[in-house]
């Protein structure tokens, strides 16, 4: 089972999503914009993902700058922009086991199956 964080506003989510659902996998999709992932969340993800917490981030969005966030900003301080403002996370983000990948490209995303 794949869970997917999907915004259906998105064309790369919605890419993502196809290739998964073309390619047979199990998915349960989650709508984070509606059901926010914890802070705690967002830490277990970025655990499976291995990577810092600014590369699951959207800096162009104007909350980023609004908040002040910058590449410099720590992962906690980060974390925690993403648990209050969840438009930040990059998107789609898929989570199998203990493994997860950002959709960009949504090929990438094909790694999980």
């Amino acid at each position: 089972m794949i869970e997917y964080w999907h915004n259906p506003r998105c064309s790369k989510s919605r890419a993502g999503l196809a290739l998964l659902e073309e390619n047979g996998a199990q998915i349960e999709v989650r709508r984070y914009l509606e059901d926010a992932p914890s802070a705690e969340e967002i830490r277990a993800v970025l655990a499976k993902l291995s990577v810092p917490a600014i590369e699951m981030m959207r800096t162009g969005e104007k909350q980023f700058k609004e908040a002040g966030l910058s590449k410099d900003t720590s992962d906690d301080a980060l974390v925690q922009a993403m648990a209050d403002h969840p438009i930040l996370i990059e998107r789609p983000l898929a989570i199998a086991g203990d493994k997860a990948a950002i959709g960009r490209p949504p090929e990438a995303l094909l790694d999980l199956l």
